[in-house]
């Protein structure tokens, strides 16, 4: 029997009535879901078929629901680093060097994160259900929000946020496909997905509910919380009308795409070069 079909009956039954925790059977669902996370055995949202370039991804939101339990099954512990003290629910991940993942001190990741071995971690931190692909740098300070999607060789640069989502289960999390660029200081919220080898210079912000304006066209295209594959974008801003007056407001732009390129560093130094992108 697989793992869904073996625990997904008995995370939502207890996610409706919390008194069926009482029950081991239930609470044994619960961390099992969690390890399996963990592992990578599941994950949060799972992406289209390969050959289904159209395709949205899947979320599990019993998934989420499982993470949810955890927290209310889990009892406050203290732990030390060093001079370090804690006192939290999750452990941390352990046994991040027999995976292949190299972190740097004072990273963290949150047990039942999912790390592919080849990853790099500078000091940052990475939540619970989220999911980092091979080849990706988690650089300085930037932080990895519970169930967030970062795909293979992605950059996350200095201080970027993904942002993370358990409420509502189902929600979508934020989404950064493979080969991505992100830049200093960008923020990343509310279920954006960033599609594959897109650019994204530094300082934009992202969310579902401000307009992303491709300009690199005749005609102004908008989109609402997708960036699409290898798309340039840069921060930008926008003439909105208040009652007191007309005020420009952030707006992300979207000004070109990556050039065609096997070699997707060469592809990124052109677009940066080319479109004079801050990063």
């Amino acid at each position: 029997m697989d793992l869904e079909a073996l625990h997904r009956p008995r995370i939502e039954a207890a996610f409706r009535d919390r008194g069926l925790l009482a029950d081991g059977a239930s609470v044994a669902s619960v961390h099992a879901v969690v390890d399996a996370l963990d592992r990578g055995e599941l994950r949060v949202a799972s992406p289209p078929p390969m050959n289904d370039s159209d395709g949205d991804w899947t979320v599990h939101a019993w998934i989420m629901e499982a993470i949810l339990l955890y927290f209310a099954v889990r009892e406050m512990y203290s732990a030390s680093a060093g001079p370090l003290e804690y006192y939290d629910k999750i452990p941390l991940k352990k046994n991040l060097g027999g995976a292949g993942v190299r972190i740097v001190p004072p990273g963290a990741v949150r047990h039942g994160a999912f790390i592919e071995s080849g990853a790099v971690l500078m000091p940052s931190f990475v939540n619970i259900g989220a999911r980092v692909g091979a080849g990706t740098m988690v650089d300085t300070w930037a932080t990895v929000g519970s169930c967030a999607q970062v795909g293979k060789g992605v950059h996350l640069s200095g201080g970027v946020g993904i942002g993370g989502v358990l409420e509502p289960p189902g929600a979508r999390p934020v989404i950064i496909e493979d080969g991505a660029f992100i830049g200093s200081r960008v923020v990343v919220v509310e279920g954006v997905r960033v599609g594959r080898e897109a650019v994204i210079g530094a300082g934009v912000i992202l969310t579902s509910s401000v307009p992303l304006l491709d300009v690199s066209g005749p005609e102004v295209v908008e989109y609402k919380g997708f960036v699409p594959p290898r798309s340039v974008v840069i921060p930008g801003t926008r003439t909105k009308h208040f009652p007191a007056g007309d005020f420009s407001v952030p707006c992300p732009l979207i000004i070109g795409k990556r050039s065609a390129s096997t070699d997707l560093k060469v592809s990124l130094n052109a677009a940066l070069r080319d479109l004079a992108v801050p990063v």
